[in-house]
């Protein structure tokens, strides 16, 4: 793959780089642009290196890099997004982080219009995929969820058909090819078994114990990813066809998910397909929420206590062993909601830092600066200087 991939990327950086802040101002303001999937800030995969590592292999973002070649488009911008140098795709050697490939995924869908990231015959459009978790939902259980998802995959395209069977006690999801997927065969088998592996177990709120994860080719040199990706399971190579082994008395749990969780979900998306599930931490979300719905900034531990339904001694505590607290989440959602404010209104500063529960400009524009290395004013200049969206 590296041969044709170096070759396409050799035209897709021609242009200057830009300032060191207007780069710093794309990378924020890129984050608030309306969205389904919401990219994460790609410099939080740099600043947190220990907690999300660089083990992603670069053999994945050779694949999307070729499905721009193939379509005769660059992939300058979301390589910049996800602050993965051009030059580094030539190294196979090299790795990325969960946070980078969720960026980078998440460019790639929508500038090529394909959740399939070129994969298949035909693009899979932008809500594909969110379309066939909708079409799963008022299923009862699991294995009836996804029987209709793996039915439903096949109207989208005929290159491959995902099966569901059960046999003495263990159920397998497996992919018949039916088409040639080339240099692309190994990033579309993982990622589809990903995508469905992480429904499946955001569908019933718990990762899915796997037995195995089976690939129908020999072990690449990254194959030590394969263990973080499909964690607690077997990884078979050389098999007959690619396939997920579990066993058949999960498809029996009930769906813990309703309509309001589904288009929670749909906002950020990509991190079911890849990283591994990880149980949702429901009063962070819930805490978040009320947060943001509070248009004065108002909530305080006490109010927000007493709408969940906890002591404020609870509310921290159970904040604390969700990895969080109330005043990290607090200052999260006010500078998402002033970063928001900058790029879509002309509102005075002074106005802002109102809305988002200052109580002078001063302490905001030293908070601001804390969150982004820029003043508001500074942030607000450098967006209409170099013309980003909001502007």
């Amino acid at each position: 793959m590296a041969g044709p991939v170096a070759a396409a990327i050799a035209w897709q950086h021609k242009g200057q780089p830009r300032s060191e802040q207007a780069s710093k101002v794309a990378i924020i303001a890129s984050m608030f642009t309306p969205s389904l999937v919401k990219t994460p800030l790609p410099q939080a995969a740099a600043a947190k290196a220990s907690v999300h590592p660089a083990v992603t292999p670069m053999a994945f973002v050779q694949a999307i890099a070729l499905a721009y070649a193939r379509r005769g488009m660059s992939a300058g911008n979301a390589l910049d997004k996800a602050q993965i140098a051009p030059n580094s795709l030539q190294d196979a050697s090299q790795c990325i982080t969960a946070l980078q490939m969720e960026a980078l995924s998440d460019a790639a869908m929508r500038e090529l219009d394909d959740e399939a990231l070129g994969w298949f015959t035909r693009r899979l459009p932008w809500g594909s995929y969110g379309m066939l978790a909708r079409a799963s939902m008022g299923s009862d259980r699991l294995g009836l969820a996804l029987a209709r998802w793996c039915r439903h995959h096949g109207l989208l395209t005929e290159d491959i058909a995902i099966h569901l069977d059960t046999q003495d006690g263990m159920a397998t999801l497996s992919i018949a090819e039916h088409t040639a997927l080339d240099a692309m065969r190994e990033f579309c088998l993982l990622s589809v078994l990903r995508n469905i592996h992480g429904l499946a177990s955001w569908f019933i709120d718990e990762p899915l114990p796997l037995v195995r994860a089976c690939f129908p080719f020999a072990p690449p040199p990254h194959a030590g990813v394969y263990g973080l990706l499909f964690p607690a399971g077997e990884v078979v190579f050389d098999a007959p066809q690619a396939c997920l082994q579990f066993e058949a008395r999960f498809l029996d749990l009930p769906l813990a998910r309703d309509e309001a969780a589904l288009k929670r979900m749909l906002q950020r998306a990509l991190p079911l397909q890849v990283r591994p599930y990880r149980r949702e931490r429901q009063l962070v979300q819930r805490v978040r929420q009320l947060l943001a719905a509070d248009a004065e900034c108002l909530q305080t531990a006490d109010t927000l206590a007493r709408q969940l339904h906890l002591s404020q001694r609870s509310l921290h505590r159970q904040l604390k062993e969700q990895g969080a607290s109330l005043q990290s989440l607090k200052d999260e959602v006010r500078r998402e909601r002033a970063i928001a404010l900058l790029l879509r209104t002309s509102r005075p500063i002074k106005r802002i830092a109102q809305s988002c529960g200052f109580l002078n400009d001063k302490s905001f524009i030293r908070a601001f600066r804390l969150w982004t290395g820029l003043s508001p004013s500074e942030f607000r200049k450098s967006v209409r200087t170099t013309g980003m969206p909001g502007a």
